[in-house]
């Protein structure tokens, strides 16, 4: 069973590399996705020019795994992986995630295997351990889009005085691509770079906003969009919603501040059973014994650790569910 184990995180791992070596370049994506974005907004005709065939042929790369991608196409599982990717900024493919979470599965399946006899405690640590590449796709992404939200603003008050400056709506984007700060710079550069490639503005921001699933950005594209439509001051515009996001960004902020003391509550509460549990067999060796080899013992201690979950996701939930 061990020799299996090691057999199949080596595989996982060797068929992960290949993929990262394969796959796309971060160049390469950034065409796909632009001339995308173009082909998606258009009639059809589009697709039949022999200019836009050439673009596309050298960024669309067979590897060996594509039997593994139609395959999962079928849940969408590479696309959501895609879009997270996107939106964590990070270099690589749904491909490697995958290969990655298998083989750390296996390598925590296989540890776990040789210390503590119990299937659902090695299920549930392979399950941990398979969630690690997901988790920090989520950390990247969520880290980015904070930092985001908190130059937004300060990015909104620059297009304003750029259009007062008499910039045109085009213009006033290049100069955030230009001066402001990361991620903001990179992303209305995107927008500036697609427009630039004939995109319209309306499908450019909704790109953004999947790229940067942001409320406040998602404010932003439509008071511009709305503008367009029905006319208007477009600087006072921004300046509403640059003072709108900035007390939101208080308010979140008190918020915070408020609930530290909750958090770290559940934090304590949660990796208290989990810290005593260790520290006491270190102390007295074999004390918890009967939970592992006895019957009644594992019972006990599958409630245990489910409604330790349990209380865990309640107290996230009490915590993170105030929003502003």
């Amino acid at each position: 069973m061990l020799l299996f184990i090691a057999f199949a995180a080596i595989l996982t791992i060797t068929f992960g590399t290949v993929a990262m070596v394969t796959g796309s370049s971060r160049s390469q994506k950034a065409v796909e996705r632009r001339i995308g974005g173009i082909l998606a907004t258009g009639d059809g005709a589009m697709a039949n020019l022999p200019q836009v065939q050439v673009l596309l042929k050298p960024t669309q790369k067979e590897t060996s795994f594509d039997w593994l991608l139609n395959l999962l196409d079928r849940y969408k599982i590479p696309q959501m992986l895609e879009a997270k990717i996107l939106q964590a900024d990070v270099k690589t493919s749904p491909l490697a995630i995958i290969f990655s979470s298998v083989g750390l599965a296996a390598v925590g399946f296989g540890v776990v295997y040789l210390w503590v006899p119990i299937l659902a405690v090695q299920a549930v640590v392979a399950l941990v351990f398979a969630y690690i590449p997901f988790g920090f796709l989520n950390f990247k992404a969520s880290r980015r889009l904070k930092a985001f939200d908190a130059g937004l603003a300060d990015a909104i008050d620059m297009m304003a005085r750029a259009l007062r400056a008499g910039h045109s709506m085009t213009a006033s984007i290049n100069v955030v691509a230009e001066q402001s700060l990361e991620p903001v710079r990179s992303e209305f550069s995107e927008v500036f770079k697609q427009q630039n490639f004939g995109l319209p503005i309306r499908d450019a921001m909704q790109q953004m906003l999947d790229r940067v699933p942001s409320q406040d950005l998602r404010v932003l594209v439509t008071g511009i969009l709305v503008q367009k439509e029905t006319g208007g001051n477009l600087a006072e515009i921004l300046d509403r919603t640059s003072a709108t996001i900035r007390e939101r960004l208080k308010i979140q902020g008190e918020i915070r501040t408020h609930t530290a003391q909750g958090r770290l509550t559940g934090y304590i509460l949660c990796a208290l059973p989990v810290v005593m549990l260790i520290v006491i067999n270190f102390l007295n060796p074999g004390y918890s014994r009967v939970l592992i080899e006895n019957p009644t013992g594992r019972m006990i201690s599958y409630v245990g650790v489910i409604l330790l979950i349990v209380g865990g996701l309640i107290i996230r939930q009490i915590i993170n569910g105030i929003e502003v």
